[in-house]
């Protein structure tokens, strides 16, 4: 199949370059962060921020969590990474558990406020094992959201792809259009769950391309704080982990730095291989801890820009 050829082919060439020596520096990066909820986990954001915002990301996201338990806490860490900082803010909204008026009455806060990009989702039910529900006079999906926030204002729009299928999707071809409909609806992007194979990127991208999918779909990068915990996030989203890496990560628990180490190599690898297929462009889910991310984006090529800092614009 052509699809599988291009994904040897991209293989190939990333197994046959010298480890990270042909990459250029050349690829643009973004970060998300959650809003943190107390004043130890707001200084180490800040830190990771400050951290962070010398290799000139494109933008920052925040999440926002079900049913709008984050909501405050998110308007106020976008809207301080908007005041206080030269970085491009990003706000996550989803449908959960809010009217239509009650969802366009957040975004306009955010437009007051000087953001310009929405992260924009369906979101999850609130109650775990539960079927998602569109709220009563609510936007029923992102699509919905999506033509909604563009009736508001000219946001720039990004929104989310699962290349191992959503598990709401009765199917990989039901997922993808959902992912057009989004796209169709007015998003600028798409930004992946997070995988751990290139060749489930390589595949899903196929697919997309295929399916008549031309916008932008960047890959999302989970470098493994704890691999417990991505094993539990993986188990819910439809991740697969492959058990080469349950064998890595293996007896690393009481060694918190050595566990960072391969962390960094597990995840600066993937990149490498997308890199090498011809991806440019990286979301990285720092989980408000910027030393892994920070490593790979040097791996990448990435160097400090003169005025690229979080400092006061």
């Amino acid at each position: 199949m052509k699809a599988s050829l291009g994904v040897m082919e991209e293989a190939r060439r990333a197994l046959d370059a010298p480890l990270f020596a042909d990459v250029a520096g050349d690829a643009a990066v973004s970060f998300e962060f959650f809003p943190p909820k107390t004043e130890k986990m707001e200084a180490t954001l800040w830190e990771s921020i400050e951290t962070l915002s010398p290799l000139g990301p494109r933008f920052v996201s925040v999440t926002y969590g079900a049913g709008g338990t984050t909501r405050e806490r998110t308007h106020a860490t976008v809207a301080r990474i908007a005041r206080e900082t030269n970085i491009p803010a990003a706000a996550h909204l989803t449908c959960v558990e809010a009217t239509r008026e009650e969802i366009d009455a957040v975004a306009n806060e955010y437009w007051d406020a000087g953001v310009r990009h929405i992260v924009a989702l369906r979101g999850d039910s609130p109650t775990a094992g539960t079927a998602f529900q569109s709220p009563e006079g609510g936007y029923a999906n992102a699509a919905a959201l999506v033509e909604g926030l563009r009736r508001l204002h000219p946001f720039e729009i990004s929104v989310a792809a699962y290349p191992e299928c959503h598990p709401d999707s009765a199917d990989a071809t039901a997922d993808l259009d959902n992912l057009k409909r989004k796209l169709d609806a007015g998003a600028t992007r798409a930004i992946t769950q997070f995988f751990f194979e290139p060749e489930t990127f390589f595949r899903f991208r196929d697919a997309a391309a295929a399916a008549g999918i031309s916008a932008e779909i960047v890959p999302g990068i989970m470098p493994v704080m704890s691999f417990a915990a991505v094993q539990k996030m993986s188990a819910m989203c439809g991740t697969d982990v492959p058990p080469w890496m349950a064998r890595l990560f293996e007896g690393l628990d009481d060694h918190p730095a050595a566990r960072q180490l391969v962390a960094a190599t597990v995840a600066a690898e993937l990149c490498r291989k997308l890199y090498a297929g011809g991806e440019r462009a990286f979301h990285f889910y720092t989980l408000n801890r910027a030393e892994l991310s920070y490593a790979i984006c040097h791996l990448l090529g990435l160097r400090p820009q003169a005025g690229a800092r979080a400092e006061a614009a």
